[in-house]
């Protein structure tokens, strides 16, 4: 789906959706946010809200994006609200993800993403930070490739 052309509206809502909005979708919330500005609506939730993650924050930090401020979201919270496309980023949000399109016309994609988190006991914070990066890089590189935009730091 590229910005702009003759069959795409000029603004569509785009909601990243995960386990919990703590990791995986509120970074990509923030790249997409910072690659297109106001030209898209984005959103992220998780099935459950969790808490928010400051690694994940860090690692967005290091190539210039803040998502400092995010505020953990339930996907049951936006049954109501327009959306054009779920962007699924585990198993678990992309079940509920596709129970939403029982009653809204919304669009699903599912992007099987690494969890980050799901790491030895024993890992140290450098070895945190670097699967942290990992995800991020991954759900850049995607992100600029699904949505035609370019810009940001090479990942």
């Amino acid at each position: 789906m590229p910005l702009a052309g003759p069959n795409i509206a000029p603004k569509r809502n785009i909601l990243f959706a995960c386990s919990l909005n703590a990791v995986r979708s509120p970074m990509a919330e923030g790249i997409l946010r910072h690659l297109v500005g106001s030209r898209l609506s984005v959103q992220s939730a998780g099935v459950r809200a969790g808490d928010v993650d400051h690694y994940a924050a860090d690692v967005l930090a290091e190539i210039g994006i803040d998502i400092s401020k995010h505020c953990p979201a339930e996907l049951s919270s936006l049954e109501d609200a327009p959306i054009d496309l779920i962007i699924s980023l585990s198993p678990e949000a992309h079940h509920k993800a596709l129970e939403m399109t029982r009653t809204a016309p919304i669009d699903v994609e599912y992007w099987p993403t690494l969890d980050a988190t799901a790491l030895p006991d024993d890992a140290n914070d450098e070895q945190i930070r670097e699967s942290y990066r990992k995800v991020r890089d991954q759900l850049f590189r995607r992100i600029k490739m699904r949505f035609a935009v370019s810009g940001g730091p090479s990942v």
